[in-house]
């Protein structure tokens, strides 16, 4: 019989935000598949797991899924963990979850820690519907991809490293309009977390004169919709439509 794959959130911060479930399931899974296993061999040490490990990332997970997954309809039950957060959300394990699901076996996913949602429910803007857009590309397609997301009605959620910030907030402001509202999450769940809301170039500012440090998600507002042509009935029966 096929064992499980198990997609274990890990904190991205506080080891507190670590779920009960998630360590009983580590506790009990037959191999754990970690992004980094120095830096996940630290947070298993402090919830004295003790399971055998297996290095996991975006380098070497087309070599090593097939493997896996064979492993798994050998009957073993795996748990594939990242550095912190959701695997699969801007980390490896898209891949193995796919092959996974298309080979039958059954993927759980267990709900957690990520970036994104404290992120943006914390920054004031509607989150009734948003659009996660992960790590811009660095170079080709940037601007292709940013210009297209100018109309973009539902806020949208990014990531990016500090070193990058005021590069990327400035593009940003250059695409949608220095005016746009945004909010820059700074340290979610750490000790230093920080929350600066205000327009695009006014946040922009604020991190040329602070040096942001840590992990940053970015959340800027839709662009507000298009009125939607109003029919109007004139007085002999008659309609005209016609854009506000």
């Amino acid at each position: 019989m096929a064992g499980i794959l198990y997609i274990v959130p890990t904190p991205v911060g506080n080891l507190q935000d670590m779920t009960f479930r998630a360590v009983e399931v580590l506790k009990e899974a037959d191999l754990i598949l970690a992004e980094d296993t120095r830096t996940s061999s630290v947070l298993l040490k402090h919830f004295d797991i003790h399971r055998p490990l297996q290095s996991h990332h975006k380098f070497n997970e087309h070599q090593t899924v097939e493997l896996v997954k064979e492993r798994i309809l050998a009957g073993l039950n795996v748990a594939l963990i990242s550095d912190a957060g959701t695997p699969g959300i801007s980390d490896p394990g898209f891949l193995l979850a796919r092959t996974c699901a298309e080979e039958g076996i059954e993927v759980q996913t267990l709900p957690g820690a990520t970036a994104c949602i404290p992120a943006l429910v914390s920054s004031g803007l509607p989150c009734d519907k948003f659009a996660f857009e992960g790590f811009l590309p660095q170079k080709k397609g940037r601007q292709t991809l940013l210009a297209s997301l100018a109309s973009e009605t539902r806020t949208m959620v990014f990531y990016e490293s500090p070193y990058r910030l005021v590069k990327t907030l400035e593009q940003l402001a250059a695409a949608f309009g220095e005016d746009r509202r945004c909010s820059v999450a700074r340290e979610i769940s750490k000790v230093h977390e920080e929350h600066r809301r205000g327009t695009l170039a006014q946040v922009a500012d604020w991190f040329r004169a602070h040096e942001p440090k840590g992990e940053i998600v970015i959340v800027v507002a839709g662009a507000h919709p298009a009125k939607p042509a109003k029919e109007r009935r004139y007085g002999g029966g008659e309609e005209e439509t016609a854009a506000d």
